[in-house]
């Protein structure tokens, strides 16, 4: 009598990811010429690499988790700057299954940028670009130290996608 129904397999199941309540503090690197306000569930590593400046890593980790951040005085090379980020968005084209990109502004404080959430299981599901198109380019890229599953992932996504716009509102230049 217990035969009678056909074995259905069960859907893979994804651990519970607890994710932490958060304020906001500001953020001002020493001497760097941008100043932004930062989770206090995350922390500012400097990052010295290709012999640039100013360039950081925020670690999230409780989420194990880190937004790349690089920043690039402009000198006569926006053009030039703007299609380099442009480019690495799109590396990831073949992955992602849409790649929405939204304008950004904030007169006020002179910022300008571009966000872009990149659909699908792609490496980097967040990317932004901030500038006020004179001195000062900014671009960061949400990572996970994992294997991307944007399905498993989204309560993280869902927590940086916010703490990314906080980023941005807040940006500053000096």
């Amino acid at each position: 009598m217990g035969c009678q129904r056909t074995a259905m397999p069960k859907p893979y199941g994804y651990f519970r990811i607890a994710i932490p309540d958060t304020s906001y503090v500001d953020a001002q690197p020493l001497h760097y010429p941008y100043a932004f306000r930062l989770s206090t569930n995350a922390y500012i590593q400097e990052r010295h690499e290709q012999g640039e400046r100013y360039w950081i890593d925020i670690h999230y980790p409780k989420l194990n988790a880190t937004i790349h951040c690089s920043y690039k005085p402009i000198k006569n090379n926006l053009r030039t700057l703007s299609r380099d980020a442009q480019e690495f968005l799109y590396k990831h084209s073949t992955v992602a299954s849409a790649i929405p990109v939204q304008e950004f502004e904030n007169s006020p404080n002179n910022v300008w940028g571009l966000y872009s959430e990149l659909h699908g299981n792609t490496a980097t599901p967040i990317q932004f670009v901030l500038t006020d198109s004179i001195e000062h380019f900014f671009r960061g890229s949400v990572y996970c130290n994992s294997v991307p599953n944007q399905d498993s992932l989204a309560p993280i996504y869902d927590y940086l996608r916010m703490d990314v716009r906080v980023l941005m509102e807040s940006m500053k230049w000096r």
